[in-house]
């Protein structure tokens, strides 16, 4: 008999108790927080965003995600040559369907334990000062919205798609990161835990 992970032992005593949200943007994914959710001691960035009701995560390579016109040739420099990485967060207050209508979005239940978890991850992505300062590097992509350096380094076998999934995995989902590169594939992968749950 298969002996339940510890992930889901830690759901199963604290119960799912946040709703997350993964969408689709076509080359990247990202995940959406409930901002009153966050534990502000765990990912003390989210003050950037203090009027919002939830708060959009992705990662990525730093050109890529920054210019004002992606193209193939942008992915596989990102791929094969990265000029780093940077973390993309945005505050918003529509509900995320209504926020992005154009997107396919998968609505997923995590344990309070498994959302800390996850925000922790957030917070160790940022790249700092000799002040421990998170790095803004620019204004993002939507209203309230911040380009951040990032510490993980982006290449072929660590895309954004799959950041996402280690991000999912450390939130206790059943999730595989290794393999995960395009943003069906974690698509696939969200809904497969969605359905599990």
């Amino acid at each position: 008999m298969r002996r339940p992970s510890a992930s889901r032992e830690t759901a199963s005593r604290d119960g799912l108790a946040h709703t997350i949200w993964v969408v689709d943007h076509g080359w990247h994914t990202a995940i959406v927080v409930r901002r009153t959710d966050i534990d502000a001691t765990i990912w003390p960035e989210v003050n950037d965003f203090v009027e919002a009701t939830f708060v959009e995560v992705a990662w990525g390579d730093r050109e890529f995600y920054m210019a004002d016109r992606a193209t193939g040739w942008l992915a596989v420099k990102a791929a094969l040559f990265t000029s780093g990485s940077v973390l993309h967060v945005v505050g918003f207050g529509a509900p995320v369907d209504a926020y992005f209508p154009a997107s396919d979005v998968v609505e997923l239940r995590v344990s309070r334990r498994g959302f800390d978890a996850m925000t922790r991850l957030f917070h160790e992505e940022y790249q700092r000062d000799e002040q421990s300062r998170s790095a803004r590097l620019a204004p993002g992509l939507d209203g309230a919205s911040w380009f951040y350096a990032g510490r993980s380094r982006y290449h072929l076998f660590n895309t954004c798609n799959t950041w996402v999934a280690r991000a999912l995995r450390v939130a206790g989902l059943d999730v595989t990161p290794a393999g995960i590169v395009t943003a069906g594939g974690i698509m696939q992968e969200a809904r497969r835990a969605a359905a599990s749950r």
